[in-house]
């Protein structure tokens, strides 16, 4: 029987201690310029004493204009790198594998927070967005490269592409909103170009044993889940990710998809060879339980992100217990302030219903 206690090795980079990652979560912690935060080291650093094997940063914008997000962690200019130089010690002196997400928000950057339009594969009159240019999605492709160069040089084991939740790197897979003519659209493979040119620019760039990986949506977001299924088997025979990362939701739901009515998604993508890459996924683990459940399911490794808000030392806890179960919401400001988060993490998660008291 596999062990949340059992090491976890990539092809690349260090091994995970245990099966525990710690989700990207979005906290509005860091400082307008996007430099490191006090806070935001505080809430990292502490997931890591709390025995994550993969403690994650939040999305980091590769471009100024890319940001999704106030108090965003940025990795688009060489002045981010001593904040994330300091990070990247911190967390690994706890054993933890640190691990920084690559992001572009597309059309969700706002445009009052970017200061200009926003844009996106093609243009979309939802969201205000203008089409990139074929120069600049290369421009894009050689910025998400210099920032997964920047992370190497602070010290980073890797980082992860965002290509989940209509973000941009899944804006251009989707077929509803990527509408361009060059061979950046068109076919999947063609959708799919900017995310390859991106993993083979890093595999290029950085050093060799730098860990790299993504995220995927498998339904939402303009997403087919067969498209991602085609998607998840190029990257493993590729040989580019380390692992991919499964965005579930929920990682016992059914899947939406007609096309395959009475599946897990879970199951869908477990059972798919994945050679020496991992496969790491998310979505209400709120229990010991439930994460051994997605292993025994046939995932390698459990994401955790509202538990781990709930509980800094939530692998910890569930390593020694198998009846551990998260604390219930909503729960207190001063609880999660107890757990590591500012007022500015905790005012954010007043956002998600029913998660924080009103006092």
């Amino acid at each position: 029987m596999t062990s949340f206690n059992d090491t976890v090795t990539f092809m690349h980079g260090p091994a995970m201690k245990n099966r525990f990652m710690l989700a990207p979560l979005t906290n509005m912690q860091s400082h307008d310029d996007g430099t490191l935060s006090d806070d935001e080291h505080q809430f990292l650093v502490k997931r890591a004493e709390g025995g994550f094997g993969l403690v994650m940063t939040c999305a980091s914008h590769v471009q100024k204009r890319g940001q999704g997000f106030k108090g965003q962690l940025g990795c688009y200019s060489d002045d981010h790198i001593p904040g994330l130089t300091q990070l990247a010690r911190d967390i690994k002196a706890h054993g933890s594998v640190a691990v920084v997400q690559l992001h572009h928000a597309g059309n969700r950057s706002p445009k009052d927070l970017i200061g200009e339009q926003p844009v996106c594969p093609s243009d979309d009159a939802e969201t205000g967005a203008r089409a990139l240019s074929t120069a600049e999605v290369e421009q894009l492709t050689a910025d998400f490269i210099t920032a997964a160069k920047r992370c190497d040089l602070a010290g980073f084991d890797g980082v992860e592409l965002h290509g989940a939740h209509s973000y941009m790197l899944c804006q251009f897979l989707s077929d509803e909103l990527n509408k361009r003519t060059d061979h950046y659209g068109g076919s999947l493979e063609n959708r799919s170009h900017l995310i390859f040119d991106v993993l083979n620019g890093i595999r290029r760039t950085c050093r060799a044993d730098f860990n790299v990986s993504i995220r995927l949506s498998p339904e939402r977001f303009g997403m087919r889940t067969a498209e991602i299924v085609e998607i998840y088997q190029r990257l493993i025979e590729s040989g580019l990710v380390d692992f991919i990362d499964m965005s579930l939701w929920d990682v016992f739901k059914d899947a939406a998809d007609e096309a395959f009515a009475g599946q897990k998604l879970l199951d869908i993508f477990a059972r798919l060879p994945r050679g020496q890459a991992r496969l790491g996924v998310a979505g209400k683990i709120y229990s010991a339980a439930e994460g051994q459940s997605a292993i025994d399911g046939g995932a390698d490794f459990v994401i955790l992100g509202r538990g781990s808000i709930l509980h800094h030392d939530f692998p910890s806890r569930a390593i020694v217990d198998p009846d551990f179960v998260a604390r219930p919401t909503p729960v207190s400001p001063e609880v999660l302030h107890d757990e590591g988060l500012s007022d500015a993490f905790v005012n954010y998660m007043r956002n998600w219903q029913g998660f924080v008291t009103a006092n």
